[in-house]
């Protein structure tokens, strides 16, 4: 699995770095055939600043996209995460459903 981690308008500390990486391989137990991740950081100076992550993870033949914004980079990792290991699970039922009906 290729992770790539991009930043827009400012440069990520390597401990937001290290902890994306993380919890981004934690989704190798909902599939182990994740073949590209890449997420990009964004950051919008507003009254309060809200801190945007998107997230586009590549299964074979699917792709799955995610936006999630907080407070937190770190919250809204964990927001898109929830939202993707859904999107995974359901991908992985649908796929197990056809090949029971195949058999």
């Amino acid at each position: 699995m290729n992770i790539r981690i991009t930043s827009r308008k400012f440069k990520a500390k390597e401990t937001l770095k290290d902890y994306i990486k993380e919890e981004i391989k934690s989704l190798e137990k909902y599939d182990d055939r994740i073949l590209d991740v890449n997420v990009v950081l964004s950051f919008t100076h507003v009254k309060s600043s809200i801190k945007t992550v998107e997230i586009v993870l590549t299964l074979p033949g699917k792709t799955i996209s995610v936006i999630e914004s907080s407070e937190e980079f770190e919250k809204s990792v964990n927001f898109a995460l929830v939202k993707i290991k859904k999107q995974i699970s359901k991908i992985k039922t649908k796929r197990l459903s056809r090949k029971k009906n195949e058999d």
